[in-house]
């Protein structure tokens, strides 16, 4: 990925918004959220003013003029470079281009299940199935409701494609859940084990010693590979 002066997506978001016109910092909030673009852009106001700090400090905008209404504290009104423009129009054909590797969250905990026992992982895998089917139910609630008030797709997209991530991982977790608990999926009986031997008294050490006394023939797969061989 090409290295940006600014590299938070929220300054992305803040460029999209004064290309249509300029805007002062909370008119460019209140327009983020009016659309819902917080779903997909972790937005709040004091990480908005120091993106548009630096996306000036860039030159990626400039300020226009600064005005005051009441009592109200002064706004300064940001309008959009040439180099601004060139950078928005870059990142976004190299986000909607370019496949970049995520380390999620889910990604973490599977790669490291098997600290905890195959009964427990299950269960908690399928509390996150609940979760999951209530943030489905919440997105698509919202996406009806907008789609009522005729507002396109191409404006709900985010939201779409949301949906259907959600949906992916559901299916794969309750279907991971599904496999530890009937030890369908190769090496559970192994790893029940372990957790059973530790909460009987017998280190970790001990079985890694010796995974085939302890473990049968699963614990071969726990055997590093014969340089020999």
């Amino acid at each position: 990925m090409t290295r940006r002066p600014v590299s938070n997506p929220l300054a992305l978001a803040v460029l999209s918004c004064l290309i249509e016109r300029p805007m002062h910092p909370y008119e460019i909030s209140t327009t983020l959220r009016e659309r819902g673009k917080e779903h997909s852009i972790k937005l709040n106001y004091g990480s908005l003013y120091s993106v548009v700090e630096a996306l000036q400090k860039h030159g990626l905008i400039n300020a226009q003029e600064t005005t005051r209404a009441g009592r109200r504290p002064e706004r300064t009104v940001y309008a959009i470079t040439d180099a601004g423009r060139a950078e928005f129009e870059s990142w976004l054909a190299e986000l909607l281009s370019t496949p970049v590797r995520e380390y999620t969250s889910l990604e973490a905990g599977l790669s490291l299940m098997g600290g905890l026992p195959p009964g427990v992982v299950a269960d908690l895998l399928g509390t996150r199935v609940e979760k999951l089917r209530a943030e489905v139910d919440t997105v698509e609630a919202m996406l009806a409701g907008a789609r009522e008030q005729g507002v396109p797709d191409l404006f709900l997209i985010e939201s779409v494609f949301r949906i259907r991530m959600l949906r992916a991982e559901e299916e794969f977790v309750t279907q991971l859940s599904r496999d530890i608990r009937s030890s369908a999926l190769p090496g559970t009986k192994a790893w029940g084990r372990v957790h059973e031997l530790i909460a009987a008294g017998t280190s970790f050490e001990e079985i890694s010693a010796d995974p085939l006394r302890y473990l049968g023939e699963e614990g071969r797969a726990l055997l590093p590979p014969d340089p020999s061989s």
